[in-house]
């Protein structure tokens, strides 16, 4: 509460004045609840997605969306616990047995009625101990640059590598159009939660999920129509008016694919001008 408080002191006049009218328009404005789709039919692709799935179709090799996870997991493992983990997870969350395919020419959903989230298992305690941790980082890079089919899935791979009889690393790879920073983070932090409770041979900690992201892309389809999809088009009508295409010098030949090989370009910049940098993006 403290830092909250602390945050708001620091705002400008002019950000305590957006913050108020953003509150009293949200108090004022209905709560507008996601319904659950009818589970029977396939699901369209939230707009997110589509282009996701349109950037795969024009590179399906391309491993540039591809999200690693890994969980180093410290002490005796409970392969049970951890098995049934995976399980639960991959029960819990939809979008870990989404796969999506062309219906009728159109990408759409498809979420299997149950699925199984298998670890595969490698044993590294064969190699020398120097070998072992960078066996392991080779082998999480070459998952981590798998493409993934998202046409017949899975989209999400795990990977249990051991180290030591107490020392393993649990990999993840998902595709980004199932996943985002965000959803690591939830990931993450449900398989603690859900590993910790099943090793003590307690049921799940975790509440039932009121909706799945289907649900809401669904909702989404059917809230972005008509008057506030014209609006939306409008406005960026509007703000590209006008706008010419950018022609940059270059000394090298444009590429037909996009090889996402990108550099880094380290700079110093004097404190005073960071802090009125700083104190720029503060205000706006």
């Amino acid at each position: 509460m403290s830092k909250l408080l602390e945050q708001l002191a620091n705002l400008t006049p002019e950000q305590r004045a957006v913050l108020q009218l953003h509150l009293q328009r949200k108090s004022a404005a209905p709560v507008d609840t996601i319904p659950r789709r009818d589970r029977s039919k396939p699901a369209p692709l939230s707009f997110a997605q589509q282009r996701l799935w349109l950037l795969h179709q024009l590179d399906p090799s391309s491993r540039a969306y591809n999200m690693p996870l890994p969980v180093r997991l410290v002490g005796t493992l409970d392969a049970d616990a951890l098995q049934r983990t995976l399980r639960e997870l991959a029960s819990r969350h939809e979008t870990l047995r989404t796969t999506f395919p062309v219906v009728d020419g159109q990408p759409q959903q498809v979420v299997a009625a149950d699925g199984e989230l298998e670890a595969a298992f490698v044993d590294l305690t064969n190699l020398r101990e120097d070998e072992r941790e960078p066996a392991a980082t080779q082998i999480a890079f070459d998952e981590a640059h798998a493409p993934f089919d998202l046409a017949k899935g899975p989209i999400v791979r795990a990977k249990l590598l051991r180290l030591r009889e107490d020392d393993h690393v649990l990999l993840f790879t998902i595709h980004h159009i199932v996943s985002d920073g965000w959803s690591l983070g939830v990931l993450r932090r449900e398989f603690g939660e859900l590993y910790a409770a099943f090793k003590e041979n307690k049921p799940s900690p975790l509440p039932e999920l009121p909706i799945q992201y289907a649900d809401f892309a669904v909702w989404q389809r059917e809230w972005l129509t008509g008057d506030v999809l014209a609006k939306q088009l409008d406005y960026w009508r509007r703000q590209l008016d006008g706008v010419q295409d950018l022609e940059l010098p270059t000394d090298r030949p444009k590429l037909v694919l996009a090889s996402h090989c990108g550099g880094v370009e380290l700079l110093s910049l004097p404190l005073e001008l960071s802090e009125r940098l700083y104190e720029m993006s503060r205000r706006h």
